[in-house]
């Protein structure tokens, strides 16, 4: 088992007993949720919510979300089987939901559950243990010994928000203090930093932040994740005196590689290894066996310990952390009844960091108009990150000179074949 580490794992904290940390995670899931049921936020107050929040009051919510909304804490808490659900039916503001939730979590198996974005796709979960996402903590924690606060503007509920803003906290004594950025304008931070701050944030986020801080305080620290970093901005960052920390993994996998070098290569963490063949890593099970998992991308390796990302398997893209599928919003546009035919991907640096899609109308027409009813489309039908923010319309779809699908220009309307 060379270069495993493979002493005994010391046991998550009950991470459930801090309340604030409890709050938020049951807070972001539900709203997540929520969104997902109502095609959308509309009328919903944006987080983070007080725990005097009223389920039905100021959130609307009815009968038959409230038993959705269980059933999924249920689900990603691993709430034991025989758990009553009734105190959480009955409940009547955000706190009494994480009371109830608080008991029926300490009684559970160790485990949590992630589910993937499903914007554009079926939503998968995956399930870990809380002891290895602790192992997983706790080494991040000594590569940030310097931490005083922790500003984060990712989500709790999903793995990369829970790692960083739930257990990382846990893993210092005395613990950082906690700061939400998602409803704080970027230029904020420039007056509010201090010195030992880590920013948990992903790289949108953190393209908008290089300009508005242009010099970080000293031991100024952050981390980012979700999708790939630009190296041009990751420079950026560090010329501007922050220690950019690059973690590389997914929800199936958790963490598996980082790095803090825009221009080195990803490094395996300790205690996982490249098996023989393929891109499969392994690491020490509970058991004394081996767990395995497919890297999520084609990995090119540089050597056992060190590789570099070479592209999604399943052709997902990224937008605003959340991962996307660019041919099935394409199937999705191209059944509305006035399309043809049509073809979408994300957008290149200098136009943006969204989806775009090029349309090839059933009739020549208004393409205005056509524009904004598939606007109205995908909007009743897909969560905001896979939503085409921009329409370009031509007879054909655009193709390179082998015959395979292009890119275009955003707004240059009636293109050529």
């Amino acid at each position: 088992m060379d270069n495993l580490e493979t002493a005994a794992l010391p046991a998550a904290p009950d991470w459930w007993r801090e309340r604030e940390l409890l709050r938020r995670v049951v807070a972001d899931l539900m709203h997540t949720e929520l969104c997902l049921m109502r095609h959308g936020s509309a009328g919903m107050p944006g987080l983070p919510w007080p725990e005097r929040i009223e389920l039905d009051a100021e959130l609307g919510i009815d009968s038959l979300e409230r038993y959705a909304l269980a059933s999924a804490l249920a689900a990603a808490l691993h709430l034991p089987p025989q758990t009553d659900l009734q105190p959480l039916l009955g409940a009547v503001t955000l706190g009494q939901w994480c009371d109830a939730l608080g008991e029926a979590i300490g009684a559970g198996s160790g485990l949590i559950s992630f589910k993937s974005s499903g914007s554009s796709g079926v939503p998968t979960r995956s399930t870990h243990r809380l002891d290895l996402l602790w192992q997983e903590a706790r080494f991040f924690a000594a590569q940030l010994p310097q931490a005083r606060r922790l500003l984060y503007a990712v989500p709790s509920h999903h793995i990369y928000g829970f790692l960083f803003t739930v257990l990382l906290p846990l893993a210092y004594r005395p613990a950082p203090a906690l700061v939400d950025l998602r409803r704080m304008l970027p230029a904020a931070l420039r007056q509010q930093a201090e010195d030992g701050d880590v920013v948990v944030a992903y790289p949108e986020l953190w393209a908008a932040l290089a300009q508005a801080v242009p010099r970080w305080r000293a031991g100024a620290a952050g981390v980012t994740s979700t999708a790939p970093c630009p190296p041009a901005l990751a420079r950026q960052l560090a010329d501007g005196g922050l220690r950019l920390l690059e973690v590389y993994g997914s929800s199936e996998t958790a963490g598996v590689g980082w790095r803090s070098d825009a221009d080195a290569p990803y490094a395996l963490l300790p205690y996982w290894r490249h098996a023989a063949g393929g891109d499969v890593l392994q690491r020490p099970a509970v058991d004394g066996g081996l767990l395995e998992v497919l890297c999520p991308d084609r990995i090119d390796w540089r050597d056992g310990r060190r590789f570099v990302p070479d592209g999604r398997r399943d052709h997902a893209v990224q937008v605003a952390g959340v991962n996307v599928y660019p041919a099935q919003v394409a199937a999705l546009l191209a059944r509305h009844p006035a399309v043809r035919a049509a073809h979408v991907r994300l957008m290149r640096p200098d136009e943006g960091a969204r989806l775009k899609a090029f349309v090839v109308p059933l009739r020549p027409g208004d393409t205005a108009a056509l524009a904004d009813q598939l606007a109205g489309w995908v909007r009743e039908r897909l969560a905001p990150p896979a939503r085409p923010v921009a329409f370009t319309f031509g007879a054909a779809l655009p193709v390179g000179q082998q015959g395979k699908l292009a890119d275009w220009m955003i707004g240059a309307a009636d293109q050529a074949p």
